[in-house]
């Protein structure tokens, strides 16, 4: 489990640096898939403390 919440903070950041560069509905779609990549990477690690 903390291998895929790495592997979504990662993919987070990545999203949120390209949705940044993106146009107009684009760009927002990607910022905001980007940050619930982050929040879900987030979650995954705070779980994986806990078991």
């Amino acid at each position: 489990m903390k291998i895929i919440g790495i592997l979504l903070l990662v993919l987070g950041i990545i999203g949120l640096v390209m949705g940044m560069m993106m146009f107009g509905d684009i760009g927002i779609a990607c910022i905001v898939g980007a940050l619930s990549a982050i929040l879900s990477g987030i979650g995954f690690l705070q779980v994986a403390k806990k078991l």
